[in-house]
């Protein structure tokens, strides 16, 4: 069975982890969730729950040196809802947060990283949601935006989050390609 990582920011979308954890699992994967310390204070009810959904613990803190790694290996990082913040911070290295840190590493370790953006047209505005994407997509992350994933909408709207594009893409991330870098 592959392991996907599974992280979310604070976002709406980030309710329906449970939904997506269970449509992944009947996909043959075995997911690790991990937050963004605020989308874990949204979902702070809900952990125990998703604890036992996954069978590991939900992470959205760094462990403490010389602690155990609690999670199999990844083959596949899923970082979807992401927000402009984490965006900006992933696209910069300021890895003070988990989430940040591991996929931050996990381009440099080889990885497979998908993401899919949840900001709306406000944020979208900025200059550097676009520039953190390109960044993103040119150090080799999958980044589901704009035609073929995630649309920004009106700031206080809400539209469907697209998450079987985002599964499919993972899924996609992972197939054999002989081209692909040895991880």
């Amino acid at each position: 069975m592959k392991t996907m990582y599974l992280f979310g920011s604070a976002a709406p979308p980030v309710i329906q982890s449970a939904e997506v954890i269970a449509s992944a699992r009947e996909r043959g994967w075995d997911v690790c969730l991990g937050l963004t310390p605020a989308a874990a204070e949204w979902l702070h009810d809900d952990l125990p729950g998703l604890e036992k959904l996954t069978g590991h613990p939900v992470r959205s803190r760094y462990k403490r040196p010389g602690e155990p790694d609690v999670w199999p290996r990844a083959d596949v990082i899923l970082f979807a809802p992401v927000t402009a913040n984490s965006l900006s911070s992933w696209a910069l290295c300021l890895t003070s947060n988990f989430v940040i840190g591991v996929v931050a590493e996990g381009i440099g370790k080889g990885i497979p990283v998908v993401a899919m953006p949840c900001v709306n047209a406000a944020y979208a505005a900025h200059r550097r949601v676009e520039r953190s994407i390109t960044e993103l997509r040119e150090m080799g992350v999958t980044v589901l935006y704009g035609d073929g994933g995630f649309v920004p909408n009106p700031p206080g709207e809400r539209h469907p989050y697209p998450w079987d594009i985002a599964l499919a893409a993972a899924e996609a991330a992972v197939r054999h390609d002989p081209s692909a870098p040895e991880r």
